[in-house]
């Protein structure tokens, strides 16, 4: 047993549970009204499932829009799989829950910034990795789009 509660693991594993959630219901009954979400994620990871092109194109991370177009959206304990549309050519990814580095519902301003390693830098201690909500901007309804968007989440970064 250890001397300490490890605290960011916990809140990461609650934050991941409420993606799993999320995405979950979505599975089952689409997206409400307008809810959409982009999700950063980091395409190294091992498990990470994603076309060859798009690992050539986004080698650390991409951002993927859950918004007009997807399909087949699976979700289990682990991770997710979808089908987007990527210029009318459908691609399924597959993203592991521990590669997750945000989660961005900016119909409601939610978000979730998952802190690793890499960005230590913004923390005094270095063994605390905490997700933080993320300020997001409201944006009105666009034509509908019948392809995925990868997009920079600079203007959610602090």
């Amino acid at each position: 047993m250890s001397d300490t509660i490890d605290y960011g693991t916990l809140m990461h594993n609650a934050m991941r549970s409420l993606i799993r959630r999320v995405l979950s219901d979505v599975s089952d009954g689409g997206l409400p009204g307008m809810h959409h979400f982009f999700i950063t994620f980091d395409t190294r990871h091992p498990e990470a499932k994603l076309a060859d092109w798009l690992k050539e194109r986004y080698p650390s991370e991409m951002t993927i829009v859950i918004q007009h177009w997807f399909e087949d959206l699976q979700v289990n304990d682990d991770g997710f799989c979808v089908t987007l549309n990527f210029g009318d050519a459908p691609e399924k990814l597959c993203v592991p829950y521990d590669s997750i580095k945000t989660f961005v519902d900016p119909s409601v301003e939610f978000g979730l910034r998952f802190e690793t390693s890499e960005d230590d830098d913004d923390f005094e201690d270095d063994d605390t990795q905490e997700p933080e909500e993320l300020p997001s901007e409201s944006r009105e309804p666009t034509s509908q789009k019948h392809e995925a968007d990868v997009v920079s989440l600079d203007q959610f970064r602090k």
